[in-house]
């Protein structure tokens, strides 16, 4: 057997027991299905997924990073984590769902603007009516920086590729109601960031 080391992200140790005091308030009993969007390392998956035992937990990610997210899997098991799927937001199809949810965490900034675009419209289409988008990470509010730190990140990714960037929630909200999600909170998080919370409204019918 081919043994794959586990990839490891110290910020994801650092932000997953805030990030998951966040998920409690909405992941109650009633979401039995949720996909997460780049799932990275797998840390996440395999932290926050036991601790929502009445849900099915999907990671995906593109082809390159399921390796290591089947290592953490395989490393700590739980029986609600499923194994993870290859989603390039704009290349792959998405899985058929519906899902209850939707979680994706510093991916944002990551993506090219339109994977941001190809994210928004992929959550619009697998989420069930009334069901949830969370997405946490940096953000930049009405073209400014919330924090010193994040404009010096923001300035860093763009030196690194010109395509990444801190994204504005004005933005953000636009492509939300272009997909049929309306952002119904905004979270205050440590270290600058924030989550934002997307609900999927009803389709509208003649």
């Amino acid at each position: 057997m081919r043994t794959v080391n586990r990839p490891f992200a110290e910020s994801c140790e650092q932000n997953r027991a805030p990030i998951l005091a966040v998920l409690r308030d909405w992941l109650g009993p009633e979401v039995r299905s949720l996909l997460e969007v780049g799932s990275g390392t797998g840390q996440h998956a395999v932290y926050f997924a036991p601790e929502f035992p009445h849900l099915t937990w999907q990671p995906s990610d593109r082809a390159e990073n399921l390796p290591g997210i089947h290592a953490w899997r395989d490393y700590r098991p739980s029986p609600n984590l499923l194994a993870p799927i290859a989603l390039d937001v704009v290349r792959d199809p998405w899985p058929v769902g519906p899902f209850d949810a939707v979680f994706s965490a510093n991916t944002a900034h990551i993506l090219y603007e339109p994977e941001v675009v190809a994210m928004f419209d992929g959550a619009g289409r697998v989420l069930r009516p009334g069901g949830v988008f969370l997405l946490y990470g940096p953000f930049h509010i009405d073209g400014r920086p919330t924090a010193p730190s994040n404009a010096r990140f923001d300035q860093w990714l763009r030196a690194q590729d010109p395509g990444m960037g801190v994204r504005d929630v004005a933005w953000l909200r636009e492509l939300g109601q272009r997909a049929g999600l309306a952002l119904t909170q905004t979270v205050d998080m440590p270290a600058d960031n924030k989550i934002l919370c997307w609900t999927r409204e009803p389709a509208v019918t003649d």
